[in-house]
């Protein structure tokens, strides 16, 4: 049997606050269960599960894993996620690809990235 990936895990102040922006940003929804100490995001269609932990020390560095969307209209997007408490940073194209990094509602960054 080999190992396959369970989900994607975040940890956050306020777990059903995170989860629930997540969620506006993949199209998805919030599992019913969410409270402030965890929530989740069900894996269907071949999406991965995300879950949110509540912890008590907050993000103090650059992640060292983040993740990356695709969307076919980069400035409509992003300003769709900044619309739904993403932090706009830096626009960068780099060896043919062309990106937006953000930060969702804690400081997590992830990058959209156009198609």
């Amino acid at each position: 049997m080999g190992t396959i990936v369970y989900a994607i895990t975040f940890d956050c102040a306020n777990a059903a606050e995170l989860a629930e922006f997540w969620a506006r940003a993949t199209d998805r929804a919030v599992d019913p269960d969410a409270s402030e100490v965890f929530a989740s995001i069900d894996g269907k269609d071949d999406r991965p599960r995300m879950m949110f932990i509540k912890v008590s020390e907050g993000k103090t560095a650059k992640n060292r894993v983040h993740l990356d969307l695709v969307s076919t209209d980069l400035d409509a997007e992003a300003a769709r996620l900044v619309s739904l408490g993403a932090a706009r940073g830096g626009e960068f194209t780099e060896a043919g690809a062309h990106w937006i990094t953000l930060a969702d509602p804690e400081g997590n960054e992830f990058d959209l990235i156009g198609a």
